[in-house]
């Protein structure tokens, strides 16, 4: 894998090579399980959520990579250039869930429109998908975005995360607990750091505007999930 990657990168459209590549071995991966339409719609709801975060990055004027995608793991686009400050950070990480949600949004009044059982999965599954990425613990969007209130909220979704592997025994659930370690630790050094100090000095505006976007977006897939879920019927 790291070496088809490194070789797309390096050819002459690497940029476009690397992200239709990876988006198409998704395709082939999940068509095996799930079907072929099911698995380009639930890829390009991934990609949707995805481009959420490039445009956004880009719109900050930050160095971004294009979207990589790995079956069962996702896709995550690669900032070359981090951002200088904490409302950065929130702002970006916020662009794919709300981009991803209108995407699945859209499935889901298709759906409503076409009675299509294949566009209500779809939704589910992008509503499930933008909902997940909200728990607030770092790496997943939902901490970045948290940590504009206080990163300490980490260790809300810390519990949230062993609660669904109990309940699901998901090996990614356990490789996002181990990737959150060295996260949660930080915010035992962050009050010692002049230089975390700074990134995450914002006014308090701001922070009740972005604890407030993040509410209300988390209670709408919140509700909206469980509608399709039960219209889904699973």
């Amino acid at each position: 894998m790291k070496t088809l990657i490194a070789l797309l990168t390096g050819a002459k459209f690497g940029k476009v090579l690397l992200t239709s590549g990876t988006m198409l071995l998704s395709v082939v991966t999940y068509s095996f399980i799930f079907g072929w339409w099911y698995a380009v719609g639930f890829v390009g709801l991934i990609f949707c959520h995805e481009m959420g975060h490039f445009m956004a990055a880009r719109q900050r004027g930050l160095d971004v990579g294009a979207p990589t995608f790995i079956p069962f793991v996702g896709a995550w686009i690669q900032l070359r250039e981090q951002p200088m400050d904490v409302e950065t950070e929130a702002y970006v990480a916020m662009a794919g869930p709300v981009v991803g949600t209108m995407a699945a949004m859209g499935c889901y009044y298709a759906a409503g429109s076409l009675d299509s059982s294949l566009l209500r999965a779809l939704a589910y599954a992008g509503l499930m998908l933008n909902l997940f990425n909200l728990i607030p613990l770092a790496p997943l969007d939902g901490g970045r975005i948290t940590s504009i209130i206080s990163p300490k909220t980490w260790w809300v979704g810390a519990p949230l995360i062993v609660v669904l592997f109990i309940w699901n025994h998901s090996p990614m659930l356990l490789l996002l607990a181990v990737l959150s370690i060295p996260h949660l630790l930080s915010t035992f050094r962050q009050t010692h750091s002049a230089t975390s100090a700074r990134y995450y000095e914002v006014a308090a505006s701001t922070r009740w505007s972005y604890a407030a976007y993040y509410l209300l977006l988390a209670g709408f897939l919140g509700v909206m999930t469980y509608e399709t879920h039960r219209a889904v019927g699973v």
